[in-house]
């Protein structure tokens, strides 16, 4: 059903989804969970590229894969339709679809959608208001803007590799899709400050979202520290540029990460270590110990190996000086912090499955984003959003299926 409860901060808004992989369902996924009436295109009978990225899929009743984790983790609060709009009659559908969105969300390549008619200018003569959002890797203007972009990539050429790894180690990238990630959040905050602007001027406009754009952003001060200094920063591996001690230390029994971000908790650290290192000239302040950060972490070392995580983290909780575990999955999910936060959330798809998903963090006093339709199977809400939108039949719906467009 169209998102109808008004406490949803979006309730009203309707957003046609184009995009497929992670940041655009990231973006158009964030929307859905405030309410917004996303409505995600896929091509019959494959879908979402994610769909198949597995494994782990999900089992249906006779052990054969559904879909897999991968869609499952970008693709809640969305109605998923069919159609191939790479055909006249499915690219007709769509831009019948148009005039009853105010925000499209598109991640193809840069000038992709032209030969459909779904481009920016196109859907703009259509839906003169609508807030229309490309995802590209490297945007829709400059010398690489016909290049396919992906996050691995992205995490290289923007420079983020160069800075994550041991120092003798290759440059590494992160575990988790950053770019990919972050390029989602920036343009659901693009979009909704366009829809701000259309809401009060009835003017629509076009967002251009580049991948390798928001990962030199997120660079933040070490991209300042390079600006400002000109000096390039260096792996260091799980120490931080700028602050000592920041950083992993070995434990009797595994790992901590010590995380000292001034002076006072250094000293209140070294009274809990029982240690004099604070009075010792070459550590007493954070700018000596970074120039002296090798001594420092020998010392270090020496007093860590001493206790176990938990009692280092039960000692420096109670002095104050942040530190804490490395977690595994399983220990994060089992965490009672974790528990009490409502971190992960069961929801139950329309084959009757159940499977759990991250909650969206945010907590907001009144309009709190929720999960009111589990990532969708494929096509589930083809018919249903086309009668509801469309005032198609059922012998019309049947013709386009027979016909392959749906």
């Amino acid at each position: 059903m169209a998102v109808t409860e008004t406490k949803a901060a979006l309730a009203g808004v309707r957003v046609l989804d184009l995009s497929r992989v992670l940041a655009g369902p990231w973006a158009t996924q964030i929307l859905g969970d405030f309410g917004a009436d996303v409505i995600k295109v896929e091509k019959p009978g494959a879908g979402d590229d994610t769909r198949s990225w597995g494994p782990p899929f999900l089992k249906d009743s006779d052990g054969e894969n559904g879909d897999a984790a991968y869609y499952l983790a970008a693709n809640r609060n969305k109605r998923s339709v069919t159609i191939d709009f790479a055909k006249p009659a499915g690219s007709a559908l769509v831009k019948q679809l148009v005039p009853h969105c105010q925000i499209l969300v598109e991640n193809f390549k840069a000038g992709g959608l032209k030969k459909y008619g779904l481009d920016y200018a196109s859907v703009a003569a259509i839906n003169p208001s609508i807030v229309y959002c490309s995802i590209t890797g490297f945007g829709q203007t400059g010398p690489y803007a016909k290049r396919p972009g992906y996050d691995y990539i992205i995490q290289g050429m923007g420079g983020l590799m160069s800075l994550t790894g041991e120092r003798a180690g290759e440059p590494m990238k992160s575990a988790v899709a950053v770019a990919d990630l972050f390029t989602g959040m920036y343009a659901v905050t693009a979009v909704l400050a366009a829809l701000r602007h259309a809401e009060r001027t009835g003017e629509g406009q076009h967002i251009d979202a580049a991948l390798l754009d928001s990962q030199i952003a997120m660079l933040a001060n070490l991209g300042a520290s390079y600006l400002v200094s000109g000096e390039k920063p260096q792996r260091l591996g799980n120490q931080h540029a700028s602050i000592a001690p920041y950083q992993v230390l070995a434990t009797a029994d595994g790992h901590i990460i010590l995380a000292v971000g001034n002076d006072g908790q250094f000293r209140d650290f070294c009274g809990a270590a029982g240690s004099p290192l604070a009075d010792d000239p070459r550590f007493s302040h954070n700018e000596a110990r970074v120039q002296n950060r090798e001594e420092l972490t020998a010392a270090l070392t020496h007093i860590m190996i001493a206790r176990t995580t938990a009692q280092w983290i039960a000692l420096l909780e109670q002095a104050q000086v942040p530190c804490g575990p490395i977690n595994t999955l399983d220990q994060v999910y089992a965490d009672p912090h974790v528990i009490a936060r409502g971190a992960v959330e069961s929801v139950t798809r329309a084959d009757g499955d159940q499977i759990k998903l991250a909650a969206n963090p945010l907590r907001l006093s009144a309009t709190a984003p929720t999960t009111r339709v589990p990532p969708p199977l494929l096509g589930q809400d083809t018919d249903t959003v086309l009668k509801e939108l469309l005032a198609l039949s059922e012998s019309d719906i049947a013709q386009l299926r027979g016909d392959g467009v749906v």
